[in-house]
């Protein structure tokens, strides 16, 4: 039997901001005992408001037995009524899409299967490294807002 509660992820930290979890360690990342420290790039819109873009590493390894994985996060200067935008790949390939959407305290959450269990078998879904990108429209100066 497979309990929904479990879950894959634990929380990274990459900013005082922001946070956002998409990997079974907490702090940072290690796999092949190296570092990955999460990317944060900013893409201007209109002076006011820009794309935050984070790129960070799921892991999802072979001894795993949790059904599900999630994403999650807090921005903590968020725009009002844009979704956060996720983009998972494996070798550079799209393995899954979503968009979600951001709550009044600006926290997202997306949760999506590792792996399934049917009958006597065990799929897993995702395994091994897989870069995640997520898009979110945010204030770029939050000393100019009132």
């Amino acid at each position: 039997m497979i309990l929904a509660t479990c879950i894959l992820s634990l929380v990274i930290l990459f900013s005082s901001m922001s946070y956002v979890s998409a990997h079974p360690h907490q702090g940072q990342i290690q796999v092949n005992s190296h570092t990955h420290q999460p990317q944060t790039q900013y893409f201007p819109i209109d002076g006011i408001i820009g794309i935050e873009k984070t790129t960070l590493l799921f892991h999802a390894p072979e001894e795993n037995s949790l059904p599900w994985g999630f994403i999650e996060g807090k921005i903590e200067n968020a725009v009002s009524g844009y979704p956060v935008i996720i983009q998972i790949y494996k070798d550079g390939e799209a393995v899954q899409f979503a968009q979600t959407d951001v709550n009044e305290d600006g926290s997202y959450e997306y949760k999506f299967r590792v792996l399934n269990v049917e009958g006597d078998e065990t799929i897993k879904i995702f395994k091994g490294d897989y870069n995640v990108s997520i898009f979110k429209v945010v204030y770029l100066n939050q000393n100019n807002l009132i």
